[in-house]
């Protein structure tokens, strides 16, 4: 029997995929597609994503093949300034495309020893108290302890599970694709500043080659969204938005998207779970899709290892669903607000022009960038300080950084003054006794996602908390 399946292999179901094999658990990762997808439907990390790659040992990888921005319009396309003063080691955000992320993602899951499979299509799954049987349209069927719908919004495990989808659908379309352009650049520069003045859902941007990204907003819904827009539906969206069509042509792919805000009303069914778009689907303003999704699996990884290994405390498994889906809802609710700001209609401008104004205020914009960054985060872990419950940033330490203790995905005591002790719990926690004037607690607890689950001294404290997070003590 196989530890834990994975339907879907983007970025949630590999970074999944990766943070169980850390612990040791078996993975099988199935895709129904052949081939790694080349659309790139994202653009880029957020800071907290960036966070998550630093504390695995992944962000080198993903630095040597990305760039780093400190620029504004990630509200709305508000244009303001990058803010200073992030609480981050890491403030920027890094443009790398998605199949590139997948790619490094696979390698990394591959490298610790999870299996992918392509091609292959679940199409079937049934549960009982020992595990999960999963039927593929070959006919295979697959027997596993735990299966996890990564799958995508459309998602088949969603559905097979009988799981609510509320939301909103979709009321405008964006059509969005590569493909080269007939005019010069300076043309092309020139319409698209002044398209852009009202119209912030259209765009090119250069990708090397003679090719463009293009972002142009359709005539309507389609009713197949599944179908991809022909090269003609660019061209005459074009011309409607901005009075010509460019001369594009040579498309590599063409897609088409749309603004639905839908929410799985549980993230959890028996020993089956849903993760990124299989749990959420939402506008694409801010870029907050792959990274939400990346971070899903960061809070979820660890929990259902330790579930797989017999050493989770009771419930914990269900705070996945606890803590992610408020998260979500939030981000739904944030990227509807940004859409509503883009519309070119009378009202929604003139809350555009007033949120810009607030965005002058350095506290505002510096609140906003760190919300979409997934910075604000704090899961309620019960009363007690402000920094119980957010993650904590990477800090230099006397003897390296604290980032670099979490490579292996433990929990992680850093112990200040090296008088408390994890004995017990040294199988699943780090006790790490340095010191760090960015640090102004005696001693910190971290989950293995980075989050604070304890502050203090007394080792009677630690050691419920030792309980409440990593199960019952060996020895």
């Amino acid at each position: 029997m196989i530890d834990v399946m994975v339907a879907g292999a983007g970025p949630t179901g590999l970074m999944l995929a990766a943070e169980l094999r850390l612990h040791g658990v078996g993975v099988l990762v199935l895709d129904k597609e052949a081939e790694p997808t080349p659309v790139v439907r994202a653009l880029g990390l957020h800071v907290r994503s960036i966070e998550v790659m630093d504390q695995r040992g992944l962000l080198d990888r993903f630095l040597a093949h990305g760039k780093q921005y400190r620029v504004g319009g990630f509200i709305a396309g508000i244009d303001k300034p990058w803010p200073d003063r992030l609480d981050t080691a890491h403030g920027y955000v890094l443009g790398i495309p998605q199949p590139v992320t997948d790619r490094l993602l696979a390698e990394y899951a591959v490298e610790l020893g999870a299996e992918i499979r392509r091609g292959c299509a679940l199409v079937g799954l049934e549960q009982d108290d020992e595990g999960v049987t999963a039927e593929l349209s070959d006919g295979t069927r697959l027997r596993a302890r735990y299966l996890v719908g990564c799958d995508g919004g459309r998602s088949t495990v969603r559905k097979l599970l009988g799981v609510g989808f509320p939301g909103e659908p979709s009321r405008v379309e964006t059509l969005l694709g590569e493909m080269q352009v007939g005019v010069d650049q300076e043309t092309l520069t020139s319409v698209m500043t002044e398209v852009r003045k009202t119209q912030k859902r259209f765009g090119f941007g250069p990708l090397g080659d003679g090719f463009y990204r293009v972002v142009v907003p359709a005539e309507g819904v389609a009713e197949d969204r599944t179908v991809p827009p022909t090269l003609e539906e660019f061209q005459r969206q074009l011309r409607a938005v901005a009075g010509m069509d460019f001369g594009v042509h040579s498309p590599r792919w063409l897609s088409r998207f749309g603004d639905a805000t839908r929410q799985a009303e549980r993230y959890r069914v028996g020993r089956v779970l849903l993760a990124g778009d299989a749990a959420h689907v939402h506008p694409p303003t801010g870029g907050q899709g792959l990274n939400l999704g990346i971070q899903d699996a960061f809070n979820l990884g660890w929990k259902l290892a330790a579930e797989v290994a017999g050493w989770a405390p009771e419930g914990l498994l269900d705070t996945y669903h606890g803590e992610r889906h408020p998260v979500a809802t939030a981000v739904l609710d944030h990227s509807r607000a940004q859409l509503h700001l883009m519309s070119t209609e009378p009202g929604p401008q003139a809350v555009r022009r007033l949120v810009s104004e607030l965005m002058d205020f350095e506290e505002v914009n510096r609140y906003l960038i760190a919300k979409i960054s997934a910075l604000t985060i704090r899961y309620d872990f019960g009363e007690g300080p402000d920094l119980l419950g957010r993650r904590m940033r990477d800090v230099q330490l006397k003897r390296g950084r604290l980032y670099a203790e979490m490579h292996r995905g433990r929990g992680l005591l850093l112990d200040q003054a090296g008088r408390l002790s994890v004995d017990g719990w040294a199988d699943r926690v780090d006790h790490v006794a340095d010191v760090s004037e960015e640090v102004d607690t005696p001693a910190v607890l971290l989950r293995p996602d980075g989050h604070v689950a304890w502050l203090g001294e007394d080792q009677e404290g630690l050691r419920e908390s030792l309980a409440r997070w990593f199960g019952t003590p060996t020895g």
